[in-house]
C-alpha cells in the first residue's frame, strides 16, 4: 500500500480508506524522533515481522542530526534461548508434515525473562530511553509507549523473501512451518498481548514501508475507531496468485499489479488478516481488522457479542479460475473435529456465490448417490500414489454453473469450484482448514505436488450427502421478501447448519435497511456503483465488487442505485 493517497480507479479499488480529520496522522521518522525526544522515556512495542533493525538505523540518523544520545535496551536480549522457545512452543505444531497445529494457550510474557525485562530501567546518562522491539511493554518505570503494527499480509511476504521469522526464531525452517508458527502461536500471543494493552497506547505506528512510516497518537486512534464502529467502512482487501488461480480479477480491478501470473484470491475481509486504513492529510494508516474488533466488539457485533465477542464472524473472499484450473476436491472439519483438534471454536462453513462464470464452469458438489467410500477412498489413494488422474465425476456429483447461483457447503461437504468461475465465498470466518483429497494432480511454484489430506478428510466427509439430497437441500432456492417499485428482497437460505443467512437488495432506486442490531457484510454483485447513507447522514460510494460492513452500531442505511441498470447488491448477516 502507498503510505500517502495516489491517483484512484473510477472502479474497484484496492486501496480504501476511512478519513479520520486533518492533523491526526504523522508521517516519516522525523516526526517521530520529535515525539520520542519530547518523551524521553518510551516503549517501543509490536508485531513480529517489524523491521526493528532497518527503522532504528534510520531513527538513529535523525537523532544524530538533533546531536541526542539514545539508550537503546533491546527486547531481544531478553528473549528465552531460540532452543528453548522451540521446546515451549512444540506442543501446538503438530505432526512435521502437517500444514496445521493447534491453537495454543501460552502467553507472550513465557517468551521471554519476564523479571529481568521488567526490571530494566532509564539511565540518566542519556538524553532519550527507548525499550525496543516485542514485549517492550513488559517494561515497568517508562512514561510513554507506541506500538509498531505490521499487515498480515506484508508479514506474509516478508516471511516468503526470507527477510521474517517467528518470534525468537534467527531463521525459518521452510515455510510451511513458520507459517503454522504465525497462525497457531505468534498472532495468538501477541493478539493477546495487545489487546491488553491497546487502551494505554500512547501512539501507534504503521511499518509496512521500507523507507518510511506514519502513526498517530492513542487518543486520535482511538475516537477514529469508535467513529469508524457506528458508520459504514470497507477492509483493505489483499490478493494472492495460486497454482489454479485465473484472470477475471486481474482484467477487472485495474489497480492490480501486472507482474503476477494470475490471482487465485481476494480476501476482501478476512478479518485476522485483513486491515483498515485510516486516512488524514492524504497520509494512510492501516490498522488491523482484529485491533478495531478490540476495541469496539460490542458496538459492532451489536445483540450478537455475547456469542462472538471480538471475534468477527462473516468472512468474504474471491476465489478466481477463470482461464486457470480447478480447486481440489475438499472438505472442512466438523464443529467438533476443529475444536479437538485444532483448538478452534467454530468451523469453515462455507458457500459459492457464483460471481461470473463462463458456459463451460462447473462447481462440484455432494457425492454421487451410488458413492462407496472404500471405492473413493482406494481411488484417491492410488492416484496420490502413482499420480494418476481419476474421473472425480464417478464419485461427486457436477453441476453446471449459472450467474448468481449459490451453493450451499456446510462444514463436512465434499465439494470444489471447476475452472473458468468466479466465486464470491462467503463463509465462517475460519479459512485454512481444507483437506485436499483430490488435486488434478496440480503442482505448485517448486514443482511439487500440494499436500494431501486424506485422513483428515475422511475423518469427516459426510457420505449421507449425496444424490437428489444434494440439489435439494445444498443449492440455495432464492424467493422474493419483499417487492415494490424501488426495490426487490431475497432471500438465499442457507444451510441448517450454517450460523449466517444471506439476502440479496435487487434496487431499481433506493432501499432502505434495518441493522437490528447485527452486524450486515455486502458487496453489489452486479451493476456500476451504489451510493450507502448511514444513520447520521455519511455518504459513500462503493464500486462493482466492493466489499463494505454496516456494523450493528449504525441502526440503519439506505443504498441507492448510481447506475442506469439494476443493482444488486449481497447482505450476509447473522441468524
Amino acid at each position: 500500500m502507498p503510505a500517502q493517497i495516489q491517483s484512484t480507479s473510477n472502479g474497484y479499488t484496492i486501496y480504501p480508506f476511512f478519513p479520520v480529520g486533518s492533523g491526526k496522522i504523522q508521517g516519516g521518522y522525523d516526526s517521530l524522533v520529535d515525539w520520542l525526544s519530547e518523551h524521553k522515556q518510551v516503549m517501543v512495542d509490536g508485531y513480529v515481522g517489524v523491521d526493528w533493525n532497518g527503522i532504528r538505523l534510520a531513527l538513529d540518523a535523525a537523532f544524530g542530526k538533533r546531536g541526542l544520545r539514545v539508550n537503546w535496551i533491546d527486547t531481544s536480549a531478553f528473549l528465552k534461548a531460540e532452543a528453548e522457545l522451540d521446546v515451549l512452543v512444540s506442543p501446538y505444531m503438530g505432526a512435521v508434515d502437517s500444514v496445521w497445529g493447534k491453537v495454543t494457550d501460552l502467553e507472550l510474557g513465557q517468551f521471554f525473562d519476564l523479571d529481568a525485562l521488567a526490571a530494566v530501567a532509564p539511565s540518566a546518562d542519556y538524553d532519550v530511553n527507548i525499550v525496543w522491539g516485542i514485549g517492550a511493554l513488559f517494561a515497568k518505570g517508562f512514561t510513554k509507549s507506541i506500538y509498531f503494527d505490521l499487515p498480515k499480509n506484508e508479514l506474509l511476504y516478508r516471511v516468503r523473501g526470507g527477510s521474517a521469522f517467528n518470534i525468537g526464531s534467527s531463521h525459518s525452517i521452510n515455510g510451511m512451518t513458520t507459517y503454522k508458527r504465525l497462525y497457531f502461536v505468534d498472532w495468538i500471543v501477541l493478539n493477546k498481548h495487545k489487546k491488553e494493552m491497546l487502551e494505554h497506547l500512547d501512539a501507534y505506528a504503521d511499518t509496512q514501508w521500507s523507507d518510511t512510516l506514519n502513526w498517530m497518537e492513542g487518543t486520535a486512534l482511538s475516537h477514529a475507531i469508535k467513529a469508524m464502529a457506528t458508520t459504514i467502512f470497507r477492509p483493505r482487501p489483499w490478493f494472492d496468485p495460486g497454482v489454479w488461480g485465473g484472470h477475471w480479477m486481474k482484467d477487472k480491478f485495474t489497480e492490480l499489479g501486472r507482474e503476477e501470473e494470475n490471482y487465485a484470491w481476494s480476501f476482501e475481509i478476512i478479518a485476522p488478516e485483513n486491515g483498515v486504513v485510516m486516512e488524514s492529510d492524504g497520509l494512510l494508516l492501516e490498522v488491523a481488522f482484529d485491533t478495531l474488533m478490540y476495541a469496539q466488539s460490542k458496538v459492532i457485533l451489536g445483540r450478537d457479542h455475547a456469542r462472538f465477542e471480538d471475534f468477527f464472524p462473516i468472512r468474504f473472499d474471491f476465489l478466481d479460475t477463470f482461464d486457470g484450473g480447478n480447486l481440489s476436491i475438499q472438505c472442512h472439519p466438523s464443529l467438533n473435529y476443529i475444536q479437538e483438534q485444532f483448538g478452534e471454536k467454530f468451523t469453515q462453513d462455507e458457500t459459492y456465490y457464483i460471481m461470473d462464470c463462463k458456459d463451460d464452469a462447473k462447481v462440484f458438489l455432494g457425492f454421487r448417490e451410488d458413492i462407496e467410500p472404500a471405492k473413493f477412498r482406494e481411488a484417491l489413494e492410488s492416484s496420490q500414489a502413482n499420480e494418476q488422474t481419476i474421473d472425480i465425476t464417478q464419485y461427486v456429483n457436477v453441476f453446471d454453473s449459472h450467474k448468481h447461483d449459490f451453493y450451499l457447503i456446510p462444514n463436512q461437504t465434499v465439494h470444489s469450484s471447476g475452472k473458468n468461475n468466479m466465486v464470491l465465498e462467503i463463509s465462517a470466518t475460519p479459512y485454512i482448514f481444507t483437506f485436499k483429497m483430490y488435486d488434478w494432480l496440480q503442482k505448485d511454484k517448486e514443482g511439487k505436488p500440494r499436500p494431501i489430506n486424506i485422513e483428515h478428510g475422511f475423518n469427516n466427509l459426510d457420505f449421507t450427502c449425496k444424490g437428489e439430497r444434494v440439489e435439494q437441500e445444498y443449492i440455495s432456492k432464492p424467493y422474493v421478501i419483499h417487492e415494490d417499485q424501488t426495490h426487490q428482497l431475497i432471500h438465499y437460505p442457507t444451510h441448517e447448519r450454517h450460523y449466517y443467512d444471506v439476502h440479496r437488495l435487487d434496487i431499481h432506486t433506493e432501499a432502505s435497511v434495518e441493522t437490528n442490531d447485527q452486524v450486515h457484510v455486502l458487496m453489489l454483485v452486479e451493476g456500476s456503483a451504489i451510493e450507502v447513507e448511514d444513520a447520521a447522514g455519511r455518504r459513500l460510494r462503493f464500486n462493482y465488487a466492493e466489499t463494505f460492513i454496516v456494523p450493528a452500531g449504525n441502526t440503519h442505511y439506505t443504498i441507492r442505485n448510481l447506475g442506469n441498470e439494476q443493482a444488486k447488491v449481497i447482505k450476509a448477516f447473522l441468524k
